[in-house]
């Protein structure tokens, strides 16, 4: 029997048997799309995560001034100006940016009432992440009193298209300052363009205002929160990181570009890992329905399988039969699988706001381990039906 033969048999043998082809192919396209479904997702949001982590810059460090003890939990008071001046004096090191972070305002706009990220920031911070673009005006300066800088989202409060806040216009902030409430006003000198993303929606929620500013409202005396430094060259990042932790003696974590992307790179690879694990064993279980249906499938055409050796079928021929009709079901189970696959991980996403990565490599690695699957599945059926003696299949009833 010639392979084109053998192809034509088992499709013939499938559309005899279309209930059961149709529920094998279910079971394998279930657990094809959860896979590629739930594997797209989590590599589009890798995806993403590496792009917003390219803002942060592969020549920039940002020192913290805590540090993780057991039992103790998280320990730190920020930085006072002599752990500042010793920063200024690490060795590769071309900027220095001190900023007064985990603070919050509120505003309101057309009677609707707003919060925002509030930073205390020096003009140094934007050389220091010069990614951040502006639409309108310009970044912080030295002589920058009562000015401010604002996100996308500040802007266009509560996500409307129309620009409800431009530069020169003049926003009253009110400050939680421990138990108090505190009102400043400020003169809006830039917008920033909107950074989008899972991530950059925090920042197009964040204002910066001058520094002296934030320390004058936060009563935060000489207290720094968190310091961004740039190294003058890439390569040099490596040694800022561990002559910054030998000077502090531990009591500072440093978390460079390079750092950051393999934690989030190890997050992320776990996530992916397990999700796609839970899924394949939907196509596990698959695999055992088509091992099932085979098998009762071998048993019901018994005298058909005695009839073909009768007239000269080999064992062989047989065997590849089966097998091409395993080969059959988890090809068409793969493809629709992917293909729902990838669009349920669209809808999804959009749903939850997580991006998507749809990728050719993944659906042909879902499509080619649906195959796989009904293969292996496939082999002891075809093996019984391969190995019955022709007399005794033609006595079978």
């Amino acid at each position: 029997m010639k392979l084109e033969d053998t192809f034509l048999s088992a499709l013939q043998g499938l559309s005899e048997r279309k209930f059961r082809l149709g529920l094998n192919v279910l079971g394998i396209l279930i657990g094809c799309a959860a896979v590629t479904g739930l594997v797209s997702i989590t590599q589009g949001l890798s995806v993403e995560v590496t792009g917003q982590l390219d803002m942060f810059g592969p020549n920039n460090v940002m020192v913290i001034p805590f540090e993780i003890r057991p039992g103790r939990g998280i320990v730190g008071e920020g930085f006072n100006w002599r752990d500042i001046n010793t920063l200024e004096k690490v060795s590769n090191v071309k900027r220095m940016a001190p900023i007064i972070a985990n603070k919050f305002g509120t505003y309101k706009q057309r009677g609707d009432t707003y919060t925002a990220n509030v930073f205390g920031v020096t003009p140094t911070y934007f050389d220091v992440y010069s990614s951040y673009e502006f639409v309108q005006g310009r970044a912080l300066k030295q002589s920058d009193q009562g000015s401010i800088v604002i996100g996308h989202l500040i802007a266009h409060p509560g996500g409307s298209e129309e620009q409800l806040i431009e530069t020169g216009d003049r926003i009253t902030f009110t400050f939680y300052v421990g138990s108090l409430l505190k009102e400043a006003t400020f003169r809006v000198v830039g917008v920033m363009e909107e950074i989008g993303g899972t991530f950059g929606s925090e920042d197009d929620r964040s204002v910066m205002i001058p520094f002296r500013d934030a320390q004058t409202i936060f009563e935060t005396g000489s207290t720094v929160d968190f310091v961004a430094l740039q190294v003058n060259e890439m390569e040099n990042v490596d040694s800022v990181v561990d002559e910054i932790k030998e000077e502090f003696e531990g009591r500072v974590m440093v978390m460079s570009f390079e750092v950051i992307q393999e934690q989030i790179g190890q997050v992320l690879g776990t996530i992916e890992a397990v999700l796609g694990g839970i899924a394949a064993i939907s196509l596990l279980v698959a695999g055992v329905s088509i091992i099932n249906t085979m098998t009762i499938s071998v048993m019901e055409r018994t005298r058909e399988i005695g009839i073909l050796k009768a007239l000269g079928s080999k064992s062989t021929e047989v065997l590849l039969l089966f097998i091409s009709e395993a080969t059959i079901t988890g090809v068409l189970g793969g493809i629709l699988g992917a293909s729902l696959g990838f669009f349920m991980g669209v809808v999804v996403g959009d749903y939850i706001g997580l991006p998507v990565s749809v990728t050719y490599d993944l659906g042909l690695a879902v499509i080619l381990f649906a195959v796989l699957t009904s293969v292996i599945a496939g082999i002891y059926p075809s093996w019984q039906a391969a190995n019955l003696h022709p007399v005794e299949a033609l006595r079978y009833e």
